[in-house]
């Protein structure tokens, strides 16, 4: 049976590194959200493995919920923007302080589709955090408030991030071989 590393060119972000920046990200966000209503939101699927460090890292009282949504375009299968909510959240947002978890922000355009719609639901504020970001493939403007790391552009897989939903269970960020995904 092969194993999953042996699909990765490299590692970009360790377990350890990880591990470092999301305690660092959990204690700034316990201390800016000190005294208030924090939710957190998760999209799925590719932010859960984020989200279960960083809500463990937040030391102040917090919920939970999560979205899955889904962009989508035409028959080319890239992305319009128009976001399709496909399982929404289950808590109502008014006078919530929410945090937006997600894995990556590379184009942003499902977020700068999506926070608009939250922002309808009239939280008392809403902002973001991930993980990962690609700001060279940024098309929409909008940058994250919370950031792990900047990466560049290559296909990254683990620590949520899949290619073919393989890959998520790793502890690291790691680059694909390009011959893995090439083969489609």
């Amino acid at each position: 049976m092969q194993s999953m590393h042996q699909d990765i060119d490299h590692i970009l972000v360790s377990e350890e590194e990880l591990k470092a920046k999301v305690a660092e990200l959990g204690a700034q966000i316990s201390a800016d959200y000190e005294g208030k209503d924090l939710l957190l939101v998760s999209i799925l699927k590719g932010a859960v493995v984020f989200m279960a460090d960083l809500m463990r890292a937040v030391t102040i009282p917090c919920g939970i919920d999560f979205m899955v949504v889904s962009s989508y375009g035409g028959a080319n299968t890239s992305s319009t923007g128009l976001v399709k909510i496909i399982k929404d959240l289950d808590q109502d947002l008014s006078g919530k302080d929410v945090l937006i978890v997600e894995d990556i922000l590379d184009t942003g355009i499902t977020l700068s589709h999506l926070m608009p719609m939250l922002q309808m639901r009239k939280p008392n504020s809403l902002r973001l955090c991930t993980i990962l970001s690609k700001p060279s493939r940024r098309k929409a403007d909008i940058e994250p408030d919370y950031c792990g790391f900047e990466v560049p552009d290559e296909f990254v897989v683990g620590y949520g991030l899949d290619y073919d939903e393989k890959y998520r269970n790793l502890p690291y960020v790691g680059v694909l071989k390009p011959e893995i995904y090439s083969k489609n």
